[in-house]
């Protein structure tokens, strides 16, 4: 399936004086890697909000942060007074059938931003079992873009189940 589409990432990093090196050319290249690896597993497009629907182009923005940044966007948004690691506006997701829209068989499954400073945190306390920065990084753009195709997480079962697929996303085959 996904040999047909094309996928459009944009990534921002608004954190200027973040010390850790990021390659934003390569995280584009893998995250779109990721997406295609999702794609080409059926079983996964039909629980997503993908099922059904017809596409020559999928595409979303990735904005990377600082603490105080997510932490303001948390707030304001979620309610939750504190930084966090990762945020997704899934608008094409989170819309009813009825109001999702596709214009010229492109479709825009929103936003993720991750906060720079909890993703080296959470690379050195092994939260999530990532040993590296960038694996931490590849785990949380992965979570995000579950997230924008519908998939979430309100119980330990759904959680275990979506960094599954998330490790799945993430061991594609590195050229």
């Amino acid at each position: 399936m996904s040999k047909t589409k094309d996928i459009n990432i944009f990534i921002e990093n608004t954190y200027e004086n973040f010390t850790q090196p990021l390659d934003i050319a390569q995280a584009t290249k893998d995250a779109i890697k990721m997406v295609r690896n999702f794609l080409d597993n059926t079983a996964l497009v039909k629980k997503s909000c993908l099922d059904g629907y017809d596409f020559d182009l999928l595409y979303f923005d990735i904005v990377l942060c600082d603490d105080e940044k997510i932490h303001e966007i948390n707030k304001e948004y979620r309610q939750k007074d504190a930084p966090t690691d990762v945020i997704t506006f899934a608008i094409f997701a989170d819309s009813s059938e009825e109001e999702r829209f596709i214009f010229d068989n492109e479709i825009n499954l929103g936003e993720i931003i991750i906060s720079l400073d909890r993703t080296l945190a959470q690379s050195k306390d092994l939260q999530h079992g990532n040993n590296s920065f960038n694996k931490e990084l590849y785990f949380l753009i992965a979570h995000g873009i579950l997230h924008l195709l519908g998939y979430d997480h309100q119980d330990e079962e759904s959680l275990t189940e979506m960094w599954n697929i998330q490790q799945n996303m993430i061991n594609f085959d590195k050229e």
